[in-house]
C-alpha cells in the first residue's frame, strides 16, 4: 500500500462528504486506502460514513462514542493503516488532481524527509498560511485575543507565520499545519505517533519538532496544491476570551511549552 489517507471528522458531515467525493473524482494513481475516524459527531456523520463503505472498496472507518481529540483520532487511523505513507487530511480539504501523487513522488525521492505539506489555497485561490516558525510562549495568546491587534504583536505574528517567505518556493520549515500532511510511516515507527496530551492544536507542532530532532526534514512543497475551506473559530477581540476554542488553543500551548521546557 502506497498511501493511507486518514481523515478525522467531528460534526463536519457536508464537508467530509465533499472531501471524499473529491478524492474519488481525482482517482489518485496510487495504491491507496481511505480511513475515516469520527469523533462522536452529532450531525449524522456516522450514518453517512457507513454508507461510504459500499461505494469505496479501499475504505475503513472508526466510529468513536466520545470525542477523543484530533491527535488521538489520527492515531487510531494510523494504527489500522497499511500505507507506506500517511496522508492526514482535514474534512475541509479538497484535493486537486495529482496533488497526492506529487507529495508521494517527493517523499520517494527524498528519503530524509519525514513530513511534507502542500500549498493550501483559500476558496478564492489566494495562498493560505500553512508553514510556520516554532512559536514562543505568547504567540497563542496574541493570535487568539485582542492583543494581536497591537502593532508590535502583528510583527511577532507575521514572523511566526513566515509572512516574509515566498510561498511559491519549496522550503525546509519548522512546522506545518496539520490540515494536510504526508508523513513517513517509518519515521512514526521511530519517533512515535501524535502526542495525545494535545486534544486540539499543537499536536502538529509537536510532531514536527520531534521529527526534526530525530534528524528528519519537514518540508513545505508548493508544487502540490489543495483547497482548505478553513474558518477561524474565534476572532481577535475581548469576547474571544470567553470562547471555548480559544482556551483549548491556549491550554494546548501551555502543555506544549511545559513539555519542551522539561526536554531541554
Amino acid at each position: 500500500m502506497d498511501v493511507s489517507i486518514v481523515i478525522v471528522n467531528y460534526n463536519q458531515k457536508n464537508l467530509l462528504n465533499v472531501c471524499l467525493k473529491g478524492i474519488i473524482r481525482i482517482a489518485p494513481k496510487l495504491n491507496y486506502e481511505i480511513i475515516v475516524v469520527d469523533n462522536a459527531s452529532k450531525d449524522k456523520s456516522q450514518e453517512m460514513i457507513k454508507n461510504w463503505q459500499s461505494k469505496i472498496s479501499n475504505f475503513k472507518y472508526i466510529l468513536n462514542e466520545k470525542n477523543k481529540g484530533f491527535g488521538a483520532g489520527c492515531n487510531q487511523g494510523i494504527r489500522i493503516s497499511d500505507g507506506k505513507y500517511i496522508l492526514i487530511l482535514n474534512p475541509d480539504i479538497i484535493v486537486l488532481e495529482n496533488s497526492i501523487e506529487k507529495l508521494y513522488e517527493f517523499m520517494e525521492k527524498n528519503k530524509d524527509v519525514g513530513i511534507v505539506g502542500p500549498k493550501l489555497l483559500n476558496p478564492d485561490k489566494t495562498i493560505q498560511s500553512s508553514c510556520y516558525r516554532f512559536p514562543v510562549w505568547y504567540i497563542p495568546i496574541l493570535r487568539r485575543t485582542f492583543l494581536g491587534n497591537l502593532s508590535w504583536a502583528k510583527k511577532k505574528i507575521d514572523y511566526y507565520s513566515m509572512s516574509d517567505f515566498d510561498h511559491l518556493k519549496e522550503k525546509d520549515v519548522d512546522w506545518l499545519l496539520g490540515a494536510a500532511l504526508m508523513i513517513r510511516k517509518e519515521m512514526l515507527n521511530q519517533i512515535g505517533l501524535f502526542d495525545e496530551r494535545f486534544f486540539l492544536y499543537f499536536e502538529d507542532v509537536d510532531l514536527c519538532k520531534r521529527a526534526k530532532m530525530a534528524g528528519f526534514r519537514v518540508v513545505y512543497y508548493p508544487f502540490s496544491e489543495m483547497f482548505h475551506y478553513y474558518q477561524r473559530t474565534s476572532a481577535r477581540g475581548i469576547f474571544s476570551l470567553f470562547s471555548k476554542i480559544t482556551w483549548i488553543h491556549i491550554l494546548s500551548g501551555i502543555k506544549y511549552f511545559l513539555k519542551w521546557s522539561k526536554e531541554k
